[in-house]
């Protein structure tokens, strides 16, 4: 059994989660509710529930306020929000579950099986503390492979290539990560932190470009001295970014 707390200002949206949370195939059990980041705080400190299903916006602060008052976090957590855009990639980067506003049956019960067949409580912990970090400044991101979760320096990233439908990530200290999504994943998440698509199966860190060279119909070379083709449809794109600079 999941032991769930729910935390939102509004009445009426807490009412909504509750119901649907009646119709969930998974056995639940509600320990409470809370409506600021101090009774949430009381609440969860009392009832120590697995899951707490996240307001962003509260009375007396925020849900990052709330998660900060923890010095060691022993729950899950799914946000709801309806949230800006760029905590929105703060949560992409971090890998942290959360559901927009208005909610639905089918994405509330989603994310809470999610839960159950998901990370472990210490796994979930360093998702978290990585979203904290990125609200300041999208800094890291989370990569998990067949082996580990790994917290990486979006910086330390110089580029990623794709394979078949998973993504090779290649880093500033030589070592390879291979991670069970398709580029174009990444391709949209990285995009806004300084990476250019250069070609289909290639995202590179515009920061690590050595340079451009013309021959053999063009190609970029990395700090790492490996050479990454440019498509003819990206040529002028990549030019505009070069006369930025």
């Amino acid at each position: 059994m999941i032991s769930i707390a729910v935390i939102d200002d509004e009445t009426r949206a807490r009412e909504t989660i509750i119901d649907i949370l009646g119709l969930s195939p998974v056995e639940l059990s509600i320990v409470g509710e809370a409506d600021s980041v101090n009774s949430a705080y009381e609440l969860i400190v009392s009832k120590s529930p697995d899951l707490i299903l996240l307001d962003i916006n509260l009375p007396d602060g925020t849900g990052f306020d709330l998660m900060k008052k923890f010095d060691k976090i022993l729950f899950k957590v799914v946000f709801i929000t309806a949230h800006q855009e760029y905590a929105l990639k703060a949560f992409k980067y971090s890998a942290v579950d959360y559901i927009m506003k208005p909610i639905t049956a089918a994405e509330l019960l989603g994310a809470v099986e999610k839960v159950q067949d998901g990370l472990s409580k210490e796994e979930t912990a360093l998702k978290l503390n990585t979203l904290l970090l990125n609200l300041e400044k999208l800094k890291k991101i989370v990569l998990k492979t067949a082996e580990s979760i790994h917290i990486i320096n979006v910086s330390q990233i110089i580029r990623c290539e794709a394979d078949v439908n998973y993504t090779v990530f290649f880093l500033a200290d030589g070592k390879k990560l291979l991670v069970s999504k398709p580029l174009k994943e990444f391709d949209e998440l990285l995009t806004t932190a300084g990476f250019f698509r250069t070609h289909q199966s290639h995202l590179v860190n515009l920061e690590h470009i050595s340079r451009y060279d013309k021959s053999d119909g063009g190609y970029l070379v990395m700090d790492n001295n490996v050479t990454v083709p440019v498509s003819v449809r990206k040529k002028d794109q990549l030019f505009d970014f070069f006369e930025k600079l």
